[in-house]
């Protein structure tokens, strides 16, 4: 039998060649557990002025919380609200309180501890993920989550979307690549989990960034790995880059091939959380092709199934 006549992938449960967060979580609790996105209203130091102002270029009004919660309710409600719409897809489900939108750490150390807490208590929930930004991290703030994670599973979302610092400065994310390595070093020596962002199509970087971008954050093994495509939105800075022709959205095609060379490069034991993101309908003015998501992710599997490949294939072993 040839190789490609089976899975050689050793962890996945759902015919993927990778390391998906829907197996893991199926290992881990023994069931579907699925994220309630809420929103706290919190917001971000690149959006208040104490390091910058408007935030980052592709960051949409709902600070990236589009699918979460509305911040004027109470956290059970929208919990309940959220949570209630998808458990009928997932009635016996259970859930992972996701803080999605804003900078979830940016807040009173002992406001954020209660608040965590209060929704790791929740009906159903087994988890709670804290989406923020490396440099909203300090050691405080790090001894809170690394107990929180002693109490629930706990995972904290980084956006590092590119390690390079001239691609920084022009998203105006407003701290550093090495910023960024001092905020997952205090998180990742407390022992607690972490998933990094990455986001592909970036304007002014090439094939090879792309790659390398995903091969550092490689080599920092992560708990896990989440790859998006860039989305350009309405009422954004970077939509007034596109329109003026500053950067081309990314081909469906060419991001497949992108994403299933960065997953060759990543460690078979670091969880790869997405493939691709979702960008609200009403708001995307491109690529328009990233609103088939299914087909996108159907995309990569034949693609890897195609080359005879799957994750970690090119990664470099463990040190």
């Amino acid at each position: 039998m040839a190789q490609r006549d089976h899975n050689p992938f050793p962890f996945s449960e759902d015919n993927k060649r990778y390391l998906t967060y829907s197996c893991y979580l199926k290992r881990r609790f023994g069931g579907k557990v699925f994220k309630v996105p809420l929103d706290l209203g919190l917001g971000c130091p690149n959006r208040d002025g104490s390091k910058g102002a408007g935030g980052c270029i592709f960051c949409s009004e709902r600070r990236s919380g589009d699918f979460a919660g509305d911040p004027c309710e109470d956290i059970a409600a929208q919990y309940a609200g959220v949570g209630g719409m998808m458990r009928k897809k997932w009635p016996d489900g259970r859930c992972i309180a996701y803080f999605q939108a804003g900078s979830n750490t940016y807040a009173d150390t002992s406001l954020l501890k209660a608040v965590f807490e209060r929704a790791a208590g929740f009906e159903g929930c087994v988890g709670v993920s804290v989406a923020t930004r490396a440099d909203c991290i300090d050691s405080e703030k790090a001894d809170m989550l690394a107990g929180l994670s002693e109490k629930t599973y706990l995972t904290v979302e980084l956006g590092l979307q590119s390690i390079y610092d001239k691609t920084a400065a022009l998203c105006n994310r407003c701290h550093t690549f090495a910023e960024f390595l001092d905020g997952y070093s205090l998180l990742r020596e407390r022992g607690i989990n972490i998933c990094v962002h990455i986001i592909n199509g970036l304007p002014g970087e090439s094939r090879e960034m792309m790659l390398e971008t995903a091969a550092r954050v490689g080599e920092l093994r992560p708990h896990a790995v989440k790859i998006h495509l860039l989305h350009i939105l309405k009422n954004t800075r970077l939509a007034e880059m596109y329109e003026k022709g500053e950067f081309r959205a990314m081909e469906k095609d060419e991001y497949i091939s992108l994403v299933c060379d960065q997953i060759e490069r990543m460690p078979q034991d670091v969880i790869i959380e997405r493939v691709t993101g979702d960008g609200a309908r009403d708001q995307l003015i491109a690529p328009l092709w990233s609103l088939k998501k299914f087909e996108v992710m159907n995309g990569i599997d034949k693609e890897l199934y195609r080359r005879d490949s799957w994750q970690g294939i090119s990664a470099p072993a463990a040190i």
